[in-house]
């Protein structure tokens, strides 16, 4: 078939949510029944709440197709009846639309939203070529993998349209790890139903997804321990402070000096208003605006405006790299380890330490540190969380799908640009963590802060760059945070 229009994603906005939604709470799948039965139970009909999904998922698919043909592929459950809710809804207004159906609607929700599209149904895809190929399967309802022939059916309704977009998660994907099957096909948009689920933030799948948007049923905040982060305003300088009110961040340095210099400039960048590079080595990069404290480390560290230390790149692991790392410890200071100083920590270096830390793994460091603290888990978020509870620090575990992990709590974070895989980016992201920890006082609040600054510093400077352009980067990521 040819079409008039081509189908576009540059149309697709974010719905405003409602007055008592929740956008930030991430459900698992037994999180989210729990609170659809809770809603059940206080008066709100199960029937409600799939005209609240299959219409929301029509706003985007309307918008997605631009006029031209869509294909719902619907499964035998609720899924399913939201993807027959948007086949009536777009339906109704005018948009070409046509449902494939290998499985019979079994749920009675299902069978009742079947029975409200009288357009074409088809039991196979054979020829279903069209602008948009909406997976309306299994959601988040499976518990098992999918079967090789509707593995294979997803895979070829998918090569056939322009665009794919995946109700609540793509068909196979566990919506509690991300898992997912290798054959997995990429999708441009995944519509959650309510609440976001732990697949759209990490996991193998997160690559998969395309964009993620979230359609508003009106689930209320159900109190949950896990939570997206969203970025925030920053807060500027009060009118009568000075540098040391703005925090006084300690740099310390090893035996790769040119790690920690990168990491202090990305620090005085993010906020602090104060930074002391403690270096035993100098650098000919050192810049005249960087003050090298060239005292004995613990005399250093014992200076009382320190309002936060860094330390971990280019540390390096010999003997005095881990007489530096204790001396950190010891000071009782807030502080954030990365790199080296993560690959030399062990439960004896923390027995004595109380003051707030910051660990910043990425994934082959989170490995040793779990091995170290004899902890473990299935998953990234598992392993993450064990660790935080061991070690009584909070966990900004890094990588495509980041996440923290303070106690019992878990934060996730949109997936950033992949330009930032490239050596010295954890360098930049632990000096600006270093930087939010000393002007805010609150590791959580710090963390978070930093991640953002980060992602939209690594926006700001494009494709290709390296750490050192990232670090410069921050200054003008800071202003538009403001």
């Amino acid at each position: 078939m040819t079409h008039s229009k081509s189908p576009s994603s540059e149309t697709v906005t974010a719905s405003p949510p409602r007055a008592n939604s929740a956008p930030g709470q991430i459900l698992t799948t037994a999180q989210m029944r729990d609170a659809e039965a809770a809603l059940y139970e206080s008066g709100v009909e199960e029937w409600t709440l799939m005209q609240r999904a299959g219409h929301g998922a029509a706003d985007w698919i309307a918008r997605a197709s631009a006029g031209n043909l869509v294909t719902i592929l619907c499964g035998p459950g609720n899924n399913g009846g939201d993807g027959y809710v948007a086949a009536a809804a777009l339906k109704a207004r005018g948009v070409p639309v046509r449902v494939v159906a290998p499985i019979e609607p079994k749920t009675e929700q299902a069978k009742r939203a079947a029975a409200t599209f009288d357009g074409e149904v088809l039991d196979h895809a054979a020829g279903s070529h069209g602008a948009v190929f909406v997976d309306a399967l299994f959601g988040i309802g499976l518990a098992r993998p999918v079967s090789d022939d509707l593995r294979r059916l997803l895979t070829d309704l998918r090569a056939s349209h322009s665009l794919a977009v995946a109700l609540d998660v793509p068909s196979g994907v566990d919506a509690d790890t991300g898992a997912c099957p290798d054959d997995l096909p990429s999708y441009d948009l995944t519509l959650s139903f309510g609440a976001w689920k732990p697949a759209h933030f990490t996991g193998d799948a997160l690559a998969k997804l395309g964009v993620v948007r979230l359609v508003d049923i009106d689930v209320p905040d159900c109190g949950g321990n896990l939570r997206l982060s969203e970025p925030a305003r920053l807060a500027a300088p009060d009118f009568a402070t000075h540098k040391y009110r703005r925090g006084l961040v300690a740099v310390v340095g090893g035996a790769m000096p040119g790690a920690s210099l990168m990491t202090a400039r990305a620090c005085a960048l993010a906020g602090a208003g104060y930074v002391k590079w403690m270096s035993d080595h100098d650098h000919p990069g050192h810049p005249p605006d960087l003050v090298k404290d060239d005292a004995p480390l613990d005399d250093a560290l014992g200076d009382d405006r320190i309002s936060a230390i860094v330390i971990g790149p280019g540390l390096g692991r010999e003997d005095d790299a881990q007489a530096r790392l204790e001396a950190v410890l010891a000071a009782g200071k807030p502080a954030v380890l990365d790199a080296d100083a993560l690959n030399l920590l062990t439960p004896a270096l923390l027995e004595s330490c109380d003051a707030p830390i910051l660990l910043t793994p990425h994934e082959g460091e989170l490995a040793r540190l779990c091995e170290a603290f004899e902890v473990d888990g299935e998953t990234k978020r598992e392993r993450a969380s064990a660790l935080a509870k061991a070690t009584g620090c909070a966990v900004l575990a890094k990588g495509a799908d980041t996440l923290l992990a303070v106690g019992e709590d878990l934060r996730f974070f949109t997936p950033a640009t992949r330009w930032l895989s490239v050596a010295g980016s954890g360098d930049v992201l632990a000096g600006i963590a270093a930087a939010r920890l000393a002007v805010t006082g609150d590791l959580v609040q710090a963390a978070c802060e930093a991640v953002h600054l980060h992602g939209r510093a690594a926006r700001i400077v494009g494709a290709g760059f390296t750490a050192t352009m990232l670090a410069e980067a921050v200054h003008p990521a800071l202003g538009q945070m403001l």
